[in-house]
């Protein structure tokens, strides 16, 4: 992802643009130029708002998708690191503090539709970031300069009408809003030896293809004990890469391809389609897991 290689610091100054920094040209929606000024780059890191938008306004916690175009700004080359209009694919960010402050201060201060540009200079990072970046032989002398278009902001929870899964063992409470499902499954039945993939809310986007990235939120408990070992709830969403390609265990890559954007599934895993006859962390061997997944996006 062009943001995760290009982006790994900390809050910075929220100094505005200076009138000798980079200028930026084109229209919102279509690739971007860069005009970089003569002479040294930038020490201090900028925001500077080029279309304010007409959209919903962006908050802190918020995942917004984006068209990103990144460069390096070295005063000689300034070389464009990447581009989502070269990839046709726009990027999934999630708007909090580990990101610098004046990109958060860019989304705060633009509304989808618009675009911003930023420039991280030396000052966004920590000196503890600074030390590790000097030791690991990396150059943070020359400033990234981060043009930002905003599209889309990302579903918090699955939204629409909740069925009843009618799965003998497990209860779902789906109370609506923005709000996690609950899940409970606190049972002596006997778990069931294949999967079961239940979708619980329909969503209206487009089904979920095999390599496609997908973005969701998840509760995973424990058939029978209810203990839950993992959820993506209070916490950023979960972005999977390459479904179908057994970078998540098997049940999980089963359910997804196919799914609808916007759905909620309730998925019973035997452990032939999970971990095993293995312990992996805190869930023991020869688990059946129960999930609980909302498919908030895919791209």
């Amino acid at each position: 992802m062009i943001f995760a290689a290009a982006c790994g610091t900390q809050p910075a100054s929220d100094a505005p643009a200076a009138a000798s920094g980079p200028k930026v040209t084109g229209n919102v929606g279509a690739k971007p130029t860069v005009t970089f000024p003569a002479g040294d780059p930038a020490k201090k890191s900028s925001m500077e708002v080029l279309s304010p938008g007409t959209g919903a306004g962006v908050a802190k916690g918020d995942t917004v998708f984006v068209n990103l175009s990144v460069w390096s700004w070295d005063g000689k080359q300034n070389t464009l690191e990447g581009s989502t209009y070269d990839t046709k694919k726009t990027e999934p960010i999630t708007v909090n503090d580990n990101m610098p402050k004046v990109m958060i201060d860019g989304f705060g201060k633009t509304k989808l539709g618009g675009r911003f540009m930023t420039v991280v200079a030396n000052d966004s990072y920590t000196e503890q970031e600074l030390a590790q970046a000097k030791q690991n032989g990396v150059d943070t002398s020359k400033p990234r300069v981060f043009v930002f278009d905003l599209v889309s902001t990302l579903p918090k929870a699955a939204r629409g009408e909740a069925k009843d899964p009618k799965v003998k063992g497990v209860k779902l409470t789906n109370p609506g809003g923005d709000a996690a499902p609950v899940l409970t499954t606190k049972t002596a039945d006997k778990p069931p030896a294949k999967l079961i993939n239940k979708t619980v809310i329909e969503g209206t986007g487009p089904a979920v293809q095999k390599n496609q990235s997908v973005v969701v939120h998840y509760t995973g408990k424990l058939w029978g004990s209810d203990k839950q070992f993992d959820s993506s709830w209070g916490k950023d969403p979960f972005t999977l890469q390459g479904v179908g390609t057994g970078q998540v265990i098997k049940g999980w890559d089963q359910a997804l391809e196919g799914a609808k954007v916007g759905s909620r599934l309730l998925l019973v895993i035997p452990p032939n389609l999970g971990y095993g006859d293995k312990d992996s962390g805190t869930i023991p061997a020869s688990s059946t897991l129960v999930f609980v997944v909302d498919v908030l996006a895919a791209y």
